[in-house]
C-alpha cells in the first residue's frame, strides 16, 4: 500500500480532488456556452455536454488509479478514448492525514463499489439554477454506502466577483463528514424539501401529510441533503420512483456521518452492492433530526403505492 494508507482512504483522497476537476469542468461548459443538451427518456430527463465530460472524467481517473474498483455511472456513454486534460491522478493530501475507521481498514479495491452521479441537477443547470447543482461520488462496501464525496462547482456564485466559487464536502463513516458548518433547522419547524421537477400526486400527497410549515422545492438529491446538513430544510421527502443509487449514495453518507438518517419511504435501508436496480423504487425519507416524526406520518396509502 502507497505510504501506508488505507485502500479506501487514498479512494476518498482521490474522489476528492477528482471531484474538484468535475467541479472545474462543469463551470468551464457554461462559461464556453454550448452545454450540448439531449433529452434521454422525457423532457424532464436531460443530459449535458458537463454530465458527459464530468462521467469521463471521474471514472477514467479513478479506474486508471484503482483499476480493480467497481464503478457505476449514471450517464450510458460510448466506450471512447478519453482526452489526457480530462484525467486527474492527484490526491487531496488533508483526507490522508486523518485515520481510517477501523472496520474499514482491511478492504481491499475490489470490494468496493463507486456511485457517479456527474452532475446531479442536469435540469436545474440548463436553466441557470447554479446552486442546485452538485457532482456526487458514493463509496459503497457490502452494500452498505460507507463514503462520499459532493463537489458543489457553483457554491457562492450569488455572493459577489470576489467570492470563491464552488466548495467539497465529503465524509466517512465513522470518521465525519467535513467541508460544511452543520447547522439545525430552529426546534418546532417542519420544512420540507422536495422534487422540483418531479412532481406527482403521490409526492404531494406525502408531503401535505408532513404538515409542514415551508415546502421547498429544488432540484437535485445532493442539494437537498446540503439542506438538510446546513438548517434549511428538516426533512427531504420524495414518495416516488425516480431517484437512482448515484443519486443517494454519497449524501446519504454525508448525512449519516453527522447523525441524520435516509431510507426509503418504508423504513428501509437503502442498498449500494454492483448488482443491485439502480432506481430507488419506493423514493427517499431523509432527516438530520426527528426521523421518526416524519416516518410516522407517511400514508398508509403511499407506501402501498410504493414496493421497494
Amino acid at each position: 500500500m502507497a505510504c501506508g494508507h488505507t485502500v479506501l482512504m487514498r479512494l476518498v483522497a482521490s474522489a476528492y480532488a477528482v471531484a474538484q476537476k468535475a467541479g472545474m469542468i462543469v463551470r468551464r461548459v457554461i462559461a464556453e456556452g454550448d452545454l450540448g443538451i439531449v433529452e434521454k427518456t422525457c423532457a424532464t430527463d436531460l443530459q449535458t455536454k458537463a454530465d458527459r465530460l464530468v462521467q469521463m472524467s471521474i471514472c477514467s481517473s479513478l479506474a486508471r488509479k484503482f483499476p480493480k474498483l467497481t464503478i457505476i455511472g449514471e450517464e450510458d456513454l460510448p466506450p471512447e478514448e478519453v482526452d489526457q486534460e480530462l484525467i486527474e491522478d492527484g490526491q487531496w493530501e488533508e483526507i490522508l492525514k486523518q485515520p481510517c475507521p477501523s472496520q474499514y481498514s482491511a478492504i481491499k479495491e475490489e470490494d468496493l463499489v463507486v456511485w457517479v452521479d456527474p452532475l446531479d441537477g442536469t435540469k436545474e443547470y440548463t436553466e441557470g439554477l447554479l446552486d442546485n447543482v452538485t457532482v456526487l461520488i458514493g463509496i459503497a462496501y457490502e452494500g452498505k454506502a460507507i463514503a462520499g464525496v459532493i463537489n458543489q462547482p457553483y457554491y457562492n456564485y450569488q455572493a459577489g466577483p470576489d467570492a470563491v466559487l464552488g466548495r467539497t464536502i465529503w465524509g466517512v463513516l465513522g470518521l465525519g463528514a467535513f467541508g460544511f458548518q452543520l447547522k439545525e433547522v430552529p426546534a418546532g419547524k417542519h420544512i420540507i424539501t422536495t422534487t422540483r421537477s418531479h412532481s406527482n400526486q403521490l409526492v404531494m400527497d406525502c408531503v401535505t401529510a408532513m404538515n409542514p410549515d415551508d415546502v421547498l422545492r429544488v432540484g437535485g438529491a445532493g442539494n437537498k441533503i446540503i439542506q438538510l446538513i446546513e438548517g434549511k430544510a428538516s426533512a427531504y421527502v420524495f414518495a416516488s420512483p425516480g431517484c437512482k443509487k448515484w443519486d443517494t449514495c454519497a449524501p446519504e453518507v454525508i448525512l449519516h456521518a453527522v447523525g441524520g438518517k435516509l431510507t426509503d419511504i418504508h423504513g428501509n435501508a437503502l442498498q449500494y452492492n454492483k448488482e443491485v436496480k439502480h432506481m430507488n423504487s419506493a423514493g427517499v425519507l431523509a432527516t438530520l433530526r426527528n426521523y421518526d416524526y416524519y416516518a410516522s406520518r407517511v400514508p398508509q396509502s403511499v407506501k402501498n403505492a410504493l414496493v421497494p
